[in-house]
């Protein structure tokens, strides 16, 4: 089992920044890469960036060259600092966990980005 908090979420004008936080705890060490989604209103959840354990990522089209993920392995923690928000970036950012064996997908509750314009 994975447990995962995530954290960061907020209001913020269009052009700003902020960053997420998500720290796992439990069977760590059965992650093979962790990563945030996001799901806005009347869309599907889509992923939005992705970090394995060796260090390789990778970004939605949308968020490229704006949002960089990362991940502190001392504290457990992934994060996404988004810059230069824009109003459609608002939505639920999901933090993910996947394991390996058994092959299992973690989830946070979510937290909630607006971008007012």
């Amino acid at each position: 089992q994975v447990q995962l908090v995530e954290s960061g979420g907020g209001l913020v004008q269009a052009g700003g920044s902020l960053r997420l936080s998500c720290a796992a705890s439990g069977s760590i060490f059965s992650i093979r890469a962790m990563g945030w989604y996001r799901q806005a209103p009347g869309k599907q959840r889509e992923l939005v960036a992705r970090i394995t354990n060796g260090g390789s990522t990778n970004y939605a089209d949308s968020v490229k060259g704006r949002f960089t993920i990362s991940r502190d392995n001392a504290k457990n923690t992934v994060y996404l600092q988004m810059n230069s928000l824009k109003f459609e970036d608002t939505a639920v950012y999901y933090c993910n966990a996947e394991v390996v064996v058994p092959r299992e997908d973690y989830w946070g509750k979510g937290t909630l980005v607006t971008v007012s314009s």
